[in-house]
Order: C-alpha cells, then sequence, then structure tokens
C-alpha cells in the first residue's frame, strides 16, 4: 500500500491548526469557486506537463457529484488569512485482497506560494485521520507520470509506488 502516514487523531468537522496561521476543514458546497480556481490550476499545470485528457470539472460539477443525497466525493480545504490556499478530494473505497476500507484521494493541490509550509502535508494528515475514522486502513492515489515533484513529496512521505500494478481505464458506454 502506501506506507505509513502520521496524523493527528480524527477531528471530525473541527478546523486544525496548522503553521502560519492555516486551518483545515471539511468542504462545502460555499467552497466552489475557490475548490475549482485551485483545480483549474492544477489541471494547467498538468498540461504543462503534457496531460491531454478532457478537464470537465467545474463549479456545476463540484456541487453536482459533491454534495447531495449520494455525493461521490468529500474534501477538505487548507485556508490561511481566510483565503483558500489548498484543497484535497477523497472518496472511500474497498480493498478485498487485504479486506480493508481504503480512502482514494482524487485531487491534491497547493497553491505554490503557499507550498513548503506544511500544508499539503497538514491535508495528507487530516485525510489520514478521516480514513482511520471511518475504518481505513490505507491511502491510495494516482500520480500522474511526469509530475515528479508531486512524487517527491508523496516518497517525502513515506509513500511508495505499485510496482506489479498498471491501472486501466474503459469508457463505462464501451463495455
Amino acid at each position: 500500500m502506501t506506507g505509513p502516514i502520521r496524523a493527528p487523531a480524527a477531528r471530525a468537522d473541527r478546523p486544525i491548526a496548522v503553521a502560519d496561521n492555516v486551518r483545515i476543514r471539511t468542504i462545502a458546497a460555499a467552497d466552489a469557486e475557490p475548490v475549482v480556481r485551485m483545480w483549474s490550476d492544477f489541471a494547467r499545470y498538468l498540461r504543462e506537463l503534457g496531460d491531454t485528457d478532457e478537464q470537465n470539472f467545474g463549479v456545476e460539477a463540484y456541487l453536482r457529484d459533491g454534495f447531495g443525497p449520494d455525493p461521490a466525493f468529500s474534501g477538505i480545504i487548507a485556508e490561511r488569512d481566510g483565503g483558500a490556499v489548498g484543497y484535497l478530494l477523497y472518496h472511500f473505497g474497498y480493498e478485498s485482497d487485504q479486506a480493508m476500507r481504503i480512502m482514494y484521494i482524487v485531487d491534491l493541490w497547493v497553491d505554490p506560494a503557499a507550498r513548503r509550509g506544511g500544508v499539503g502535508r497538514a491535508l495528507m494528515g487530516e485525510a489520514a485521520a478521516r480514513c482511520r475514522a471511518k475504518g481505513g486502513r490505507a491511502l491510495i492515489w494516482s500520480v500522474f507520470a511526469p509530475n515528479k515533484l508531486a512524487a517527491a513529496f508523496y516518497e517525502g512521505l513515506g509513500a511508495r509506488f505499485y510496482e506489479a500494478l498498471n491501472f486501466m481505464h474503459i469508457a463505462a458506454a464501451d463495455v
């Protein structure tokens, strides 16, 4: 799996303090614009690295898929001085080989100006705490191969790549 990630105990929805006046809290519908702004920066960065996938996430998708009776994802947001500086989106799943719940991290982004201040580590730590609170035992995510900066960050947390697996995908309409 991903290796140990040390994190604070689960805190439900209470904000947690991080260095430099940063706090982490659960995303809300009202966070659509800052989350989508950061996602757009993330998508632009991945494009610069060569990502050619469709980029369809926006305010409408954020509200439709993240809120309501059956949300497809949850998330946390990092704020400094009242402004959003990072976010992490996730959903839960199950790993049948090891018979355990897992948290799948969909996105993690920290604004470049806020990097190296513990924001990404705090977001991952809070995600790990929420995973444990739901009975989960591992965090899993994918890294776009050219994104060496992200890989180095995750390896610094103790994460490691799956060497024996290749992720695959197919459109549901094609099956």
